[in-house]
């Protein structure tokens, strides 16, 4: 993403790159659209600071933001940038162990109103041929998101899965899907091979034999939780250990409820897969950022 080389100095020059990565993470931490991103650095000193920029300097605006963002996107960095701030974090001494906590979580989008037939299609993997005819309709519309039901309750959007260390409760993998994918399905591509310990946490979505059977025989030692069956519920001993197992799983809810409380909520406004992706891996990426901050702070104080 290095700026073409310029034939000759006339000219505004070129945005620096880190300072437009920066307002991609203010963007994050507070769930600021573009243009209230743009706004926000322009009217707070603090973020200023951060992001580089001398108070008389000029901020760059919300279209250069989002240019910047779906450069990102198009050339697949941002998982890059993830992975090379994980490398930051084991050489700073918060290399992944104590094992590894599995969850996922929805993340909504605005709902599609779109007739029956026109569902249909979608979820047959085609395009509605209406759409073709409206260049303005289609690239509204978003063909990947997907309904589910959680707690008798329907949900639209995708699916964030994620995998934290017990010990630092840094996100150390993590995966995006449409929201009708099983939380068990996504196990296998979000467990952690770095983690120095064996364990692995999970709530009961995860639960079964096969994946008991499979965990062990990759010499994993399996805490999740059992599941209860109609006229099959469990027994003290089992929801005893599962209180116990809680003890540990519910490290990963502090990271959806930091999302919740501390960055502006799990709502995603971008459309398709290939952008919420882009938009959760900023946000990993951005909690990973707060989370050392907050753990060198401590270190400091300590």
């Amino acid at each position: 993403l290095s700026p073409k080389e310029r034939k000759s100095n006339a000219g505004r020059k070129p945005i620096d790159r880190l300072r437009l990565f920066k307002m991609l993470v203010v963007q994050k931490l507070y769930n600021l659209s573009d243009e209230q991103t743009e706004y926000q650095i322009h009217d707070r000193a603090s973020f200023r600071r951060f992001v580089g920029l001398d108070p008389e300097e000029e901020v760059p605006d919300a279209k250069t933001l989002w240019l910047f963002r779906q450069q990102l996107t198009q050339a697949e960095l941002i998982d890059e940038l993830f992975e090379r701030f994980a490398q930051v974090l084991n050489e700073s001494g918060y290399e992944a162990k104590g094992g590894q906590i599995i969850d996922a979580s929805i993340i909504p989008v605005p709902i599609q109103h779109n007739s029956k037939e026109e569902n249909k299609q979608i979820k047959a993997g085609k395009q509605p041929p209406e759409w073709s005819d409206n260049a303005h309709k289609l690239p509204q519309k978003d063909t990947d998101a997907r309904w589910t039901k959680k707690n008798n309750k329907s949900y639209y959007g995708y699916k964030d899965h994620i995998n934290i260390d017990a010990h630092h409760r840094f996100i150390r993998v993590h995966a995006v899907t449409d929201a009708s994918v099983h939380d068990s399905k996504m196990l296998a591509q979000v467990l952690d091979i770095e983690n120095a310990s064996d364990d692995i946490w999970a709530d009961s979505a995860y639960y079964s034999v096969n994946m008991e059977a499979t965990l062990s025989l990759l010499d994993y030692a399996s805490h999740i939780h059992e599941r209860g069956y109609r006229n099959h519920p469990l027994n003290d001993e089992q929801k005893a250990s599962n209180r116990e197992k809680s003890k540990t799983r519910a490290r990963v809810e502090h990271v959806f409820g930091h999302w919740v409380t501390s960055m502006g909520g799990k709502l995603v406004r971008s459309i398709g897969i290939k952008r919420v992706r882009a938009n959760q891996g900023l946000k990993a990426l951005s909690y990973n950022l707060s989370r050392y901050v907050f753990l060198q702070k401590q270190a400091t104080s300590a």
